[in-house]
């Protein structure tokens, strides 16, 4: 097939063959919508570009959820006039892999098909569905019903000890790849004003900040993405540099969160406003109020709108919730002693039946939980991560005869002998493991 997807080179059988439609419906959709518009050769004959058979394609998927043939049409226009028509894929060795026929619950069955390829590490049956999903549904749809379902229920399968850690990776690695690939394609915007996009020091999971980066350049947005893992050194030598309107940060866990509060309070420090989303406050509402900055709201797809509603008109900065001075003081303390609590865990018996290596692990997430909840002033935040640290133990049969109660209970003995007074929300916190 031709590089160029604009030149017009297949004829009517081809398009026939590649879309399913009738000449006749072909013809009778020219007449009517102008759409496709071929060419013609000098005997007459129509010749089609690759373009058009993928914007066929897209029009046959929209009849196909109940959506009339001039509504799908004038949504087409609107979204080219808008700039926000797809990006549609380019073409595909499809006479080597033929794409799955999208009947009934199409989007279902091609996010099944993905996960399938993904757990069997087929790198090119999985790129190829996608550009097959690409082809006839809008990227919205692709990236949010296909590749972040996808990736949720190849997460919760990891999580249940169905899935091996590297059947996940693989799959992110090709969201990732497939969002930084749609990211890079698209031309730099050109509204007034700029966006920051990062995550916060210890969040690697960029699925949600790419995406976002992705639809606010589709909206003609000049987006500035810069990964995961940001630290917060130098912070303000970047902004100075980039010289964002706003600052967009996302968190999964709660450890991110924190580190996310701690760049909040350096952004608030520069009168610059920033925008914040993630998992972790749908699991953890409570937190959102000490933030300051203006949450984006539970669902990623939502996100795009919220941030849009700032940059035409930037609210008045936020009051928000203090960290009590007892919870200050417990946090500098606990910073200084955590090490010492952690090394003095490996010479109790209670705990030698768990392997070191294991031991250090829990403990370090354990630690950072910790000094989470001491952040924002509420340790009961730490349970949501307990609870899932409890059945991921279970799951993956990590515990060798020591329950995470047993854990937590140690803790507190080693705690309770290392802290002092100052400490006294977090040890009045963790004598509720006795009972």
């Amino acid at each position: 097939m031709s590089t160029n997807k604009h030149l017009p080179t297949f004829n009517m059988k081809v398009v026939v063959q590649e879309t399913g439609l009738k000449p006749d419906t072909l013809r009778a959709w020219e007449r009517r919508y102008g759409m496709p518009n071929p060419e013609r050769t000098a005997g007459g004959h129509r010749l089609y570009s690759q373009h058009e058979i993928d914007v066929l394609n897209w029009l046959v998927a929209r009849q196909g959820e109940g959506m009339s043939i001039s509504h799908a049409v004038e949504l087409w226009r609107q979204m080219e006039k808008d700039g926000g028509a797809l990006l549609l894929p380019t073409n595909t060795p499809t006479a080597e892999l033929s794409a799955p026929r999208v009947e009934g619950d199409q989007v279902d069955d091609l996010r099944k098909a993905w996960i399938e390829a993904c757990l069997n590490f087929d790198e090119y049956q999985s790129q190829h569905l996608l550009a097959h999903a690409f082809a006839v549904f809008p990227l919205e749809t692709v990236c949010f019903k296909i590749l972040q379902q996808g990736l949720t229920e190849i997460g919760e399968g990891w999580y249940e000890g169905k899935v091996t850690v590297q059947q996940e990776h693989f799959a992110s690695a090709l969201a990732q790849r497939q969002l930084e690939a749609l990211l890079a394609a698209l031309p730099t915007g050109t509204r007034n004003g700029r966006i920051l996009v990062a995550c916060p020091p210890t969040e690697m999971h960029i699925f949600a900040p790419l995406m976002i980066s992705l639809l606010l350049r589709r909206q003609g947005w000049d987006v500035v993405y810069l990964g995961a893992n940001v630290p917060l050194d130098r912070m303000e030598v970047s902004v100075n540099q980039i010289k964002p309107l706003l600052v967009v940060l996302a968190a999964q866990t709660l450890t991110a969160a924190a580190h996310l509060l701690q760049m909040a309070q350096a952004l608030q420090k520069m009168n610059l406003p920033l925008a914040f989303g993630g998992i972790v406050f749908n699991h953890i509402p409570q937190i959102i109020d000490v933030i300051p900055g203006y949450f984006l709201g539970s669902t990623l797809e939502l996100a795009p709108l919220h941030i849009e509603k700032l940059m035409k008109n930037m609210p008045p900065t936020l009051q928000v919730k203090e960290t009590p001075k007892a919870y200050h003081v417990a946090y500098q303390h606990f910073m200084m002693q955590r090490l010492t609590i952690e090394a003095q865990l490996h010479n109790l018996p209670e705990l030698a039946a768990m392997p070191m290596a294991m031991l250090n692990n829990i403990s370090n997430e354990f630690g950072n939980n910790v000094e989470a909840g001491l952040q924002f002033g509420d340790l009961d935040t730490v349970h949501f991560n307990l609870d899932w640290v409890a059945g991921l133990l279970e799951n993956h049969a990590w515990l060798s005869g020591v329950s995470l109660r047993e854990y937590l209970l140690a803790y507190y003995k080693v705690a309770r002998s290392v802290l002092d007074a100052r400490a006294a929300p977090l040890l009045h916190w963790l004598a509720q493991f006795k009972n």
